[in-house]
């Protein structure tokens, strides 16, 4: 026995969410009055600062550790699909009693309702003058406007620091950095991991003491983006639609096209010999009349009453119903078919009315 067969793969543990913070940890002081009115759309005082002023922001006082916080929770027992809003901004006192999840989006997490977002708060249908907030459910953003950064000496290297932070929180697809000002925009190649990441970066720092501005980036000019972008929801559609299709839904439906359009030996060919199409592995799902019977070549047939037009099914692709719809299709097909031929042919000569001709006639050449 070869040394790999002896060696055992150790089984990764499950544990459970940690809790990030004490109760009272985290200090909750209200924000100070600076205008006259509170805007929640905006989340500050309207009439008093400018444009949410940098100099009112704060940095956050706690900050989410994938490798050290993530864990199972009550949701994943009650099929939450949702992220936990405090775990990615590092702050959840409840750890494994959080009625949400506490891990990172998965390339392939799907958001039950496209209306909200990764943390179940609810999009709105444009965005906020200044790209913050929680979104809009008309546009699938996977980009974020990171600004206020401190740069690390060179472009590479700032970029190097940029992809080390934000890699934390999903697979980036592109980073673009506008060197000596301080702004780069990340790409993600899921948008629930966008949304999580936005949240995980708000008011953090990278390797300075900065405290960065996190938007939702504007729509990139680039027509060869543009172009991209639209071939990549094209894709994930057609991949999507392609994974909720019933297969026997789709050969009937291709069947019964078939059949209007006059090609029902399409779909009701010469009897198959055993084996005969199912060179991939898998049985003939052609079906095929002979002597009464319909079968799918792999043996299973049902039995088809022609003068009371039921269907007894003792196996099959389709079920008894749409069987029969399909037989009355097919036998419908050929009726027209039979009418249009019989009606493009030549009138034949008639035969045997010498003798009736002159019937009645005084004339003696008749």
């Amino acid at each position: 026995m070869s040394t790999s067969e002896n060696k055992v793969v150790p089984k990764r543990k499950i544990r459970p969410a940690r809790k990030q913070v004490a109760v009272d940890q985290i200090d909750k002081t209200e924000q100070v009055q600076t205008g006259k009115e509170y805007n929640i759309w905006y989340n500050k005082w309207a009439g008093g600062d400018r444009e949410d002023s940098y100099g009112n922001k704060t940095h956050s006082q706690s900050r989410c550790v994938i490798l050290r916080d993530a864990g199972y929770t009550r949701a994943d027992a009650n099929g939450t699909k949702y992220c936990c809003l405090f775990f990615a901004r590092g702050c959840c006192p409840l750890g494994h009693e959080c009625k949400y999840l506490h891990r990172l989006p998965l390339p392939t997490h799907q958001i039950p309702d496209t209306s909200l977002d990764c943390f179940a708060r609810e999009k709105h249908a444009d965005y906020r003058d200044d790209m913050g907030g929680v979104g809009s459910f008309g546009r699938q953003n996977r980009t974020l406007y990171v600004g206020r950064m401190t740069e690390a000496g060179s472009k590479e290297d700032t970029e190097e620091m940029v992809r080390r932070h934000f890699s934390e929180w999903g697979d980036i697809a592109r980073i673009n950095i506008l060197y000596n000002r301080g702004v780069a925009f990340v790409s993600y190649s899921n948008e629930a991991q966008a949304q999580f990441a936005k949240e995980a970066m708000s008011n953090q720092s990278l390797d300075g003491d900065e405290i960065l501005n996190i938007r939702w980036a504007t729509e990139d000019p680039n027509p060869v983006q543009k172009i991209a972008e639209k071939r990549r929801i094209e894709n994930q559609g057609k991949v999507a639609i392609a994974g909720q299709i019933d297969g026997n839904m789709v050969e009937a439906v291709q069947a019964i096209g078939a059949l209007e359009e006059g090609r029902e030996e399409d779909y009701y060919p010469i009897a198959l010999e055993d084996g005969q199409g199912e060179e991939d592995g898998r049985p003939s799902k052609k079906l095929r009349l002979e002597n009464g019977l319909a079968t799918n070549g792999s043996g299973d047939n049902s039995a088809i009453n022609a003068e009371s037009g039921n269907t007894t099914k003792k196996g099959g692709i389709l079920g008894g119903e749409a069987l029969d719809n399909l037989l009355y299709f097919a036998e419908l097909a050929k009726k027209q078919a039979a009418e249009v031929k019989r009606a493009a042919q030549p009138a034949a000569p008639k035969v045997g009315m010498g003798l009736l001709g002159g019937y009645g006639s005084e004339s003696e050449e008749d």
